[in-house]
């Protein structure tokens, strides 16, 4: 018998998920569903709750975009013209504008910086937030330094004095000359703003979010398995609990740095202090995806977007998983009235079909600097951007048909995980989220009278064995959020069927049925009667 082959790409990932029974091998997808191949070589559906991670709200190969992108292809449209015009991703931040301006009410101009990931734009509003804070500082030095020059001529012409009282406040002992006293002082200031300026930016983000796996972007996730080994690379973020609204203001103030600005005011050379700009951005989810299906409360928001303006700290608003229509409006935000300096967008933005992710950033922060210091090869691409074209299309028209339908489905499907909850509240802890994006939590398992589902919770996987659990059960595909491993995550699509949220609630029903009684035969028995 020939040895098997290695498994070259996520060998070791599929090693641990086979065990719990959430590795079959996916054949077809339409809709709302997924066919997996059976070991008899039949196919067998599966309502997909799951959907991309969020990707797929106009679901699996929506068949009026895989016609198009079909007649995309077929026409030999450029798909790679880099260092050329680009009026197809034009075309769709000026759609993405208007959404825009209608759902927060607002005249406001966004830019496009266009990626192919939502990590990718995470990245690329880190890059232009310090970007952005860095011509401030360079703004601020040559302010200082003019005034520095000013303040030396005014002395030298006798035209101005240093005052005695902004001397002794910088503990700083009169000469009795003028000139050198000035110099003492200003010694004083270089030295004060050397070490201001000089200072990491810092970045607020919350305890729970997710914005992504790469190098910037890993340091604001909260997750310390995944941040943890890579903070030598760390962008300087500090995280606030979640809808904590007493914790946002002593968190600036905790930060805040101040520069010494030599200005003379009626022939007195005096000390002005300015704030200096220390401050990177503040990323927030209008919904918590990984972190546990967390949306934000309206007056958190409300007091990150005050704060942030007073004290000039771009907000940028990751719609990665909550936007392109998931939660019922396109912009999550829109519902809680956050609306961001930066934007970022992906997953569904091309309806599934192809890869693109946004950052819009309003045009007070833009910086077109930017423009000839950030590039992607596949950024933009006539491809991509035509899809995300035809797929704003599709959720524009009819008024927002989809994101009524969105609303729709997820208030039925919020009804069906509340009643689960009110029958098993010993098992099921909480509901919660918006529109599409919906999460059930369960209680720990840590007490269990079975010892495998205590074994599973004390090693992180129980989420995942109840995933097992439904898929094989009850052909029902769930996940648990990656940070909060006892939330299952309900991202399904606008195609999501009655009949298929009438086969989740069966199976929610049995699950924690099993699970009150620690009925192991019912929650394991699965794993030896594979069909696929």
């Amino acid at each position: 018998m020939a040895p098997e082959a290695q498994e070259l790409v996520d060998g070791t990932l599929h090693q641990n998920i086979s065990g719990i029974g959430l590795d079959p091998t996916y054949v077809r997808a339409e809709g709302n569903s997924l066919w997996a191949a059976a070991h008899d070589g039949s196919e067998t559906e599966i309502a997909d709750f799951v959907c991309g991670y969020g990707s797929l709200l106009l679901g699996h190969n929506n068949p009026e975009i895989v016609a198009y992108a079909t007649e995309v292809l077929n026409a030999r449209t450029p798909i790679h013209s880099q260092f050329s015009r680009r009026p197809e991703a034009n075309k769709v931040t000026e759609v993405l504008n208007r959404i825009a301006r209608r759902e927060f009410g607002t005249a406001d101009t966004y830019f496009g910086v266009f990626a192919n990931t939502g990590a990718e734009a995470v990245e690329a509003a880190v890059k232009h937030a310090e970007l952005d804070r860095g011509m401030r500082v360079l703004a601020l030095v040559a302010q200082v330094t003019e005034h520095t020059e000013q303040a030396r001529a005014a002395v030298a012409s006798g035209a101005a004095t240093v005052d005695a009282a902004t001397l002794t406040r910088l503990g700083i002992t009169s000469r009795g000359d003028g000139a050198g006293d000035l110099e003492a002082l200003l010694a004083e200031v270089e030295a004060h703003n050397g070490r201001a300026l000089s200072k990491a930016p810092v970045f607020f983000t919350l305890e729970g979010g997710f914005h992504g796996k790469l190098a910037a972007s890993i340091q604001l996730t909260h997750n310390p398995s995944f941040r943890t080994p890579f903070t030598s690379l760390a962008t300087n973020a500090r995280f606030l609990p979640v809808n904590s609204a007493a914790a946002v203001r002593p968190a600036f103030e905790a930060a805040r740095a101040t520069v010494l600005d030599p200005v003379v005011t009626d022939g007195t050379v005096e000390i002005a202090e300015v704030a200096a700009p220390v401050f990177g951005a503040f990323f927030v989810e209008p919904v918590q995806g990984e972190g546990g299906i967390v949306p934000l409360a309206p007056e958190f928001a409300k007091e990150i977007a005050a704060v942030s303006a007073e004290f000039d700290c771009p907000v940028v608003v990751d719609e990665i998983q909550s936007g392109s229509g998931r939660t019922g409006a396109f912009f999550a935000a829109s519902q809680l009235g956050l609306q961001g300096d930066y934007i970022t967008l992906a997953k569904s933005i091309a309806g599934g079909v192809a890869k693109l992710s946004v950052l819009l950033v309003r045009e007070s922060r833009y910086r077109p600097e930017f423009e000839l210091l950030h590039s992607s090869t596949f950024a933009k691409d006539g491809f991509s951007t035509l899809i995300a074209q035809k797929t704003l299309e599709i959720m524009e028209r009819d008024g927002g048909e989809v994101y009524r339908r969105a609303a729709e489905r997820g208030a039925r499907l919020l009804d069906v995980l509340e009643s689960v909850r009110a029958d098993f509240p010993d098992v099921v802890k909480d509901v919660r989220g918006r529109g599409l994006l919906l999460g059930l939590e369960l209680h720990d398992q840590s007490g269990s009278a079975s010892p495998n589902v205590a074994g599973a919770q004390a090693g992180g996987v129980f989420g995942y064995l109840v995933s097992g659990f439904l898929l094989h059960r009850h052909a029902v595909r769930v996940l648990p959020t990656s940070s909060a491993p006892n939330t299952l995550r309900l991202q399904p699509s606008v195609d999501l069927t009655d009949a298929q949220i009438e086969r989740l609630d069966a199976g929610l029903r049995e699950v924690c049925a099993a699970l009150r009684t620690a009925d192991e035969a019912t929650l394991l028995g699965f794993l030896g009667a594979r069909t696929f």
